[in-house]
């Protein structure tokens, strides 16, 4: 049996370094690219390392380091950044002259709910001067008027002539609608309109001695008596100037002519310039 030669020891230290090579390439080849692929298993191995040491580095995790810090900067650079500030349209001004549509006698189901749809549509709110039992027999409909921005007030509970109360039956009537509105509406009147505009320095003092500012009108409809639509669009259009009150009826009777007068007297009252406001006498009675 032959045995191999004897190894010499192998001292790194002392060996002298191998010849250099020419790594010139044969001539008509091209010089290698310093750029080698990935092998075919997706890893790379780090240079500089040896044996043992040699480290395989998943493709894919590279790619997501790279990404991350690629995460990072852009996060750097957007916390320096101001968020644009937020553009609101202006709200254009209110109309500079306005009336206050004023409604008595209701509520009623057959016209109010129809008045509230043409005041809706005309971006109208006004003011309901409610009787109490009225208020008592639709509740209901007594909170849709306040849930959609108008003002409900007072105008007794029976609809009586103020001047020949006792003051003990003034009190009632008042009360008594105050307790109405405020359990369906949340608000307690302030305003009260005294039935057929029928007042003396007593009515006056009495409704004082209540918290209540009297609210009459200067410009009448005439609704009441039914005289007929263009009769009540020519009155109300021609008589209004800028805070005038003017008055309707949305219960109490047939209002047919009321409903369909509304429309034409709110357009031409907004082509003329109008607004419309609502009253709550909140200021000082």
């Amino acid at each position: 049996m032959r045995h191999p030669p004897a190894r010499r020891p192998h001292h790194p230290a002392h060996d002298s370094p191998p010849p250099e090579q020419d790594l010139a390439p044969p001539s008509g080849r091209p010089a290698p690219s310093s750029f080698r692929p990935l092998p075919p298993d997706g890893s790379a191995r780090l240079p500089g390392w040896r044996g043992d040491q040699w480290g395989r580095v998943s493709a894919p995790i590279v790619l997501a380091v790279s990404a991350l810090v690629i995460g990072m900067i852009a996060a750097l650079g957007a916390g320096d950044r101001q968020p644009a500030p937020a553009v609101h349209a202006a709200a254009p001004p209110p109309p500079a002259k306005y009336v206050v549509l004023t409604f008595d006698d209701g509520p009623d189901p057959r016209y109010t709910p129809r008045i509230l749809d043409i005041l809706d549509q005309y971006e109208a709110k006004a003011t309901f001067f409610a009787v109490g039992t009225e208020v008592a027999r639709h509740p209901a409909l007594t909170r849709s008027l306040h849930d959609r921005g108008h003002s409900v007030q007072n105008h007794t509970w029976s609809h009586p002539d103020l001047r020949r109360l006792s003051a003990a039956a003034f009190d009632r009537q008042i009360r008594s609608t105050d307790e109405q509105i405020h359990a369906h509406t949340g608000t307690t009147p302030r305003c009260l309109r005294p039935p057929y505009g029928a007042q003396n320095p007593v009515v006056v003092q009495r409704a004082a001695g209540l918290g209540k500012q009297l609210v009459l009108w200067d410009v009448d409809s005439r609704d009441w008596d039914r005289p007929g639509t263009a009769a009540i669009v020519r009155r109300v259009v021609t008589g209004a100037r800028h805070g005038s009150v003017v008055l309707f009826h949305d219960g109490g009777g047939n209002r047919a002519q009321t409903v369909a007068a509304l429309p034409t007297i709110l357009k031409t009252l907004k082509a003329k310039g109008f607004g419309f406001r609502a009253t709550r006498c909140e200021g000082p009675s």
